[in-house]
């Protein structure tokens, strides 16, 4: 850190000071498998979804009745649902679950926790 603010410091000065900051924040990033880091960095996924819905009611000025709109909005998510991505390395998911830790995306501890 000190080398950063050294180097950028001067020159942008607001920035640095966000990231030294918030420091203790920005590595649990890493604290997940490496293979899960694409899905960690997607901002948003549910809203992503609703967008479809949002751009469709607001085109139709509104579904009608509210039996209409939860119709509407049940078939545009389920056709969206056909475009989402599965989880890459999906059996990490249960070690990420149990509690295993991960260094810089690199199982590190696994302390009675199995895969299965």
């Amino acid at each position: 850190m000190a080398a950063f603010r050294a180097a950028y410091g001067a020159r942008y000065g607001k920035a640095v000071v966000k990231v030294v900051d918030d420091i203790e924040e920005s590595p649990a990033f890493y604290d997940f498998p490496a293979e899960h880091w694409i899905h960690l960095r997607t901002t948003n996924p549910i809203g992503s979804a609703f967008a479809t819905v949002r751009h469709r009611t607001k085109i139709a000025r509104g579904p009608g009745s509210r039996a209409a709109g939860l119709a509407m909005a049940f078939k545009l998510i389920e056709s969206v649902q056909a475009r989402w991505r599965t989880v890459n390395a999906s059996h990490l998911v249960a070690l990420v679950r149990a509690g295993a830790r991960f260094e810089r995306g690199v199982l590190t501890e696994c302390d009675g926790v199995s895969a299965a």
